[in-house]
């Protein structure tokens, strides 16, 4: 990389560079005593090096171009909210490595052109020993690659998911746990609503205690999946239950960047401080994956508040359920 420049967005540092004459930009920002090096622009894939905790982060561009850290660029198109179907939209997939040992995972990677690249770079120069696939539910824009995957990676690859992902080979039980590596230790927590084989990942770092979790399409940012295979009964139990019992200083990071529009529904409901901070947060930054917690979205989300009044009042219901039930209903209706 060369003509690397530093300046300042969303109160972070960033890095500029340029590379066969297409522009791109990253940024790091401290996760307790591990890093989560995040892309922040449209056309760029980072490869970070080194931490307890590592997640790099493939931004799908939203509408046109992806750019591999080859440099090579490939097609996209436009993804709707929840769409079942990949299309290159706002779709995350995350490489998580332990870096003693290398193991790493990768989780959701639905575009191979994207992501094969730099796994098969980063395993030429041994920087990864990629131990399997993950899935958070079967929907293709998040098991869409595994078959792609599995043919062009050289060792046969465990799939970890739920019942329905293309190529299952494991499908771990409500709180059944799997390390990777040394350090990182991973929960499996089953949350049916969104798909009936939804499963978010709980992991923790052994050695610095720090914890982040992977949601998929149940939680996002200000707020979750659409009820295609489930009832308002699953997704309270998901979000208010399973999610808001892992600890409220869990990072989320989210299957999809739907933070604006989550907070644009939002805020039509309540007009607290935490959900205008959020709506703030939004408009100053491109990328909310890994910036807030769950206790944070105890705040700012409205289908994790059932208790609210505000939120009582606008649904017109009191029980937890029916609160549940009808802001989903309200969220799909909203312009």
């Amino acid at each position: 990389m060369s003509d690397v420049s530093e300046s300042i967005c969303c109160n972070e540092k960033y890095m500029t560079c340029s590379t066969r004459s297409e522009t791109f930009c990253f940024h790091s920002v401290e996760f307790h005593a591990s890093r989560v090096l995040v892309s922040c622009s449209d056309l760029d894939l980072i490869f970070p090096l080194g931490s307890s905790l590592l997640l790099t982060i493939f931004r799908h561009a939203s509408k046109i171009l992806l750019l591999t850290s080859r440099g090579a660029v490939v097609g996209g198109g436009a993804i709707t909210d929840d769409e079942c179907g990949y299309k290159g939209g706002d779709n995350y997939a995350y490489l998580v490595v332990d870096d003693k040992s290398k193991d790493a995972v990768i989780i959701d990677p639905a575009n191979p052109p994207e992501v094969l690249p730099v796994l098969e770079e980063a395993i030429a120069n041994k920087e990864i020993n990629l131990t399997a696939i993950v899935n958070t539910h079967h929907h293709r824009d998040h098991a869409g690659g595994n078959e792609a995957l599995l043919s062009k990676l050289p060792s046969k690859l465990p799939i970890i998911g739920g019942r329905d992902c293309a190529h299952v080979t494991k499908t771990p039980a409500h709180n059944e746990t799997f390390t990777i590596g040394e350090n990182i230790k991973v929960k499996a927590l089953h949350t049916p609503c969104h798909t009936q084989d939804s499963i978010c990942y709980l992991m923790e770092d052994k050695e610095t205690g720090d914890k982040v979790i992977f949601t998929g399409d149940t939680l996002f940012i200000g707020g979750c999946g659409r009820f295609f295979e489930g009832t308002g009964e699953e997704m309270h139990e998901a979000l208010n239950v399973v999610l808001a019992g892992v600890g409220d200083d869990v990072r989320v990071y989210p299957g999809h960047e739907y933070t604006k529009s989550n907070v644009k529904f939002g805020v039509s409901v309540l007009q607290s401080e935490a959900v205008r901070a959020l709506e703030a947060f939004a408009d100053d930054c491109k990328e909310t994956q890994g910036k807030f917690t769950i206790g944070d979205e105890k705040q700012h989300n409205v289908f994790m508040r059932p208790q609210d009044p505000a939120i009582q009042k606008a649904t017109g219901e009191t029980d937890p359920i029916a609160i549940m039930t009808k802001l989903r209903e309200m969220k799909n209706n909203f312009k």
